[in-house]
């Protein structure tokens, strides 16, 4: 993995866990309305895996997935990786959704590239 900054780290971290605990959010809310998880419940195991591979990557932390799940997560966030260049590029300059759109989508980018680390060992 490339040489990451520890702000980038610390970014890519934080980055996960607000979009993992909004997931969560959005899963009780659509659950309770008897609503389709399916494809949310897909994401949301996409965003621990990547979240798990930061940590392994920058905090020598054990993960216990397989290539077959990293190899699955991967393509969930490259798969996202249109509508939030698409929602960054609709932000406005210098806003709070612009900065935090920015730093997930770094965040999602530096997962993809802790599964392939992985993967190819």
């Amino acid at each position: 993995m490339e040489n990451v900054s520890e702000e980038d780290k610390l970014q890519s971290i934080q980055a996960f866990q607000s979009t993992i605990r909004k997931s969560e959010n959005a899963l009780t809310n659509l659950t309770q309305k008897g609503n389709n998880t399916t494809l949310l419940k897909k994401r949301l195991n996409a965003l621990y895996v990547a979240l798990a591979m930061l940590e392994m990557a920058w905090n020598q932390k054990t993960h216990q997935y397989t290539n077959e799940e990293l190899a699955g997560s991967r393509n969930v966030l490259i798969g996202l990786f249109p509508s939030l260049e698409n929602s960054y590029n609709k932000s406005k300059a210098g806003s709070p959704q612009k900065t935090l759109l920015r730093r997930r989508i770094k965040a999602f980018e530096l997962a993809v590239q802790a599964m392939d680390d992985v993967v190819k060992k």
